[in-house]
């Protein structure tokens, strides 16, 4: 059946394109933040356990929200390691680094789903795709406030 949005099929391409990166990279994010859960330690570790809890919980739900957009303009979702890889911009760590090296990894990661979202936002506003749009600003909201309260931990 044919979707009409009131978006075109190009452009509703071109911020699936951007959005398919963003769920990547915050399902990789995800992926990285509950491997931290499981296996940090030190003298943190009560506390950093907890907020890598809270962060992955929230980001298990936003991978569902992303998703859902996408589907919702009409693409699939991509949803493999393979292509989660192809996709992000995040990249995995080998072996389980310190704490310290855990937060600044996670600093990161964080900022880089604020570049990837942010950078979609163009196309969406371009298209007057506002939901994607209010998606966008969400998730960056999130992930600064993620990224600044890491940050915290650092100083």
């Amino acid at each position: 059946m044919e979707i009409n949005l009131g978006i075109d099929e190009k452009d509703r391409a071109a911020i699936v394109e951007g959005l398919s990166r963003l769920l990547a990279d915050t399902y990789t994010l995800y992926l990285k933040t509950h491997n931290y859960h499981w296996n940090v330690k030190g003298p943190m570790f009560q506390t950093l356990h907890l907020m890598f809890e809270q962060q992955y919980t929230e980001l298990a739900a936003a991978v569902d929200l992303i998703a859902e957009r996408i589907r919702a303009l009409g693409f699939p979702a991509p949803g493999t390691y393979a292509a989660f890889s192809r996709l992000s911009q995040i990249k995995e760590v080998e072996g389980v680094p310190k704490a310290e090296e855990m937060i600044r990894d996670l600093i990161n990661g964080q900022e880089t789903v604020v570049r990837t979202a942010r950078s979609i936002f163009p196309t969406a506003e371009k298209a007057n795709d506002e939901p994607t749009a209010d998606l966008l600003t969400q998730r960056m909201q999130v992930h600064e406030k993620t990224a600044w309260m890491l940050r915290s931990l650092c100083e």
